[in-house]
């Protein structure tokens, strides 16, 4: 049994789509709630669906739990709420590291690219450089805690999971997102706009010296992100690692593609930054992919291009655009 906190939200139904194809039974903690995220499990459901205030009572009746994908989380980088923030995105993940410890069920769980800051300190997801890195947002900080709390653990040689692994997980676009709100991918904002006849809009540079448009990130297809998850299960292998491409983009790459793929004009138009952006908002991202590479994971990231023209075209265009 593989158990997916989160598993009806963006990366966890892909996963669980995944999963699913191949026959493995899986158990999905989450919400469906009232608009239609049971969409992201349609066409996948599985075995079971566990409230998250459940979760405790499940877990008690010591289940075959082979792996734990720990994928829930407040996720938003505009949350102010530093209590829920923190219950939820370290209390409950070193519950599930302690449970998965004393059972010996393997632990992979989603840090982020967003504890590296405004990027002053790299982007290398050396364990050894965490204490250098400065969030810019509630959320960034409480996985940046939590990713500290997982090494001190390591370090002591105190009791662990017998595989753990923590993901930093850069810019993830691609289906089953349509639930996030202000938190959708950029991929899937500027094709609304595209599709509805007008420019791509985005922000003007808040950083002296560097044009608009020139904001970098670090893209990645929601399938790459699953297929890096699949090999840890197989793998075996422990530790902190980015997932990412290795390669940043700019925002007019990334503007320019989705009007490629939407077949519209090429047409970009500049905003101003929202105040509550300002000072939080990474100009640069760029995943050290390193450590991933020595660990063993061969696997080919897909290009911006065609990653965005496969989202346009294979979902954001047809009726259904569920995976």
């Amino acid at each position: 049994m593989i158990l997916i906190t989160g598993g009806a939200g963006f990366i966890g139904s892909n996963l669980q789509a995944s999963l699913a194809s191949r026959g493995l039974e899986t158990v999905v903690v989450d919400w469906l709630g009232t608009h239609g995220k049971w969409r992201n499990l349609a066409l996948h459901p599985p075995s079971r669906i566990v409230m998250p205030e459940d979760l405790d009572d499940f877990l008690a009746d010591h289940p075959p739990i082979e792996i734990v994908y720990h994928l829930g989380a407040i996720s938003a980088t505009t949350a102010v709420d530093g209590d829920e923030t923190w219950q939820t995105n370290v209390e409950l993940s070193l519950k599930l590291w302690n449970w998965c410890a004393a059972r010996g069920a393997k632990f992979v769980y989603a840090s982020s690219g967003a504890t590296y800051g405004n990027g002053t300190e790299g982007f290398d997801d050396d364990p050894g450089r965490l204490d250098r890195l400065r969030p810019l947002n509630l959320y960034g900080w409480t996985k940046h805690a939590f990713d500290l709390a997982v090494m001190r653990k390591v370090v002591r040689g105190e009791r662990r999971p017998p595989q753990w692994a923590g993901l930093k997980f850069f810019n993830v676009y691609g289906p089953n997102e349509y639930h996030k709100a202000s938190m959708i991918s950029v991929v899937k904002v500027k094709y609304d706009e595209v599709a509805k006849g007008g420019p791509a809009r985005l922000f003007r540079s808040d950083v002296p010296g560097l044009p608009d448009g020139d904001q970098r990130r670090d893209f990645i297809h929601v399938d790459d992100v699953v297929d890096v998850m699949l090999w840890l299960r197989e793998s075996g292998a422990s530790g902190i690692f980015n997932v990412g491409t290795g390669s940043s983009r700019t925002y007019r790459d990334l503007a320019h593609a989705v009007c490629d793929a939407a077949g519209q004009p090429r047409a970009i138009e500049y905003i101003d930054m929202p105040a509550s952006l300002q000072g939080q908002y990474q100009s640069y991202t760029e995943a050290s992919i390193d450590r991933l590479r020595a660990a063993g994971y061969a696997g080919q990231f897909t290009p911006l291009e065609e990653g965005v023209r496969r989202y346009v075209q294979d979902y954001l265009m047809k009726s259904d655009p569920y995976r």
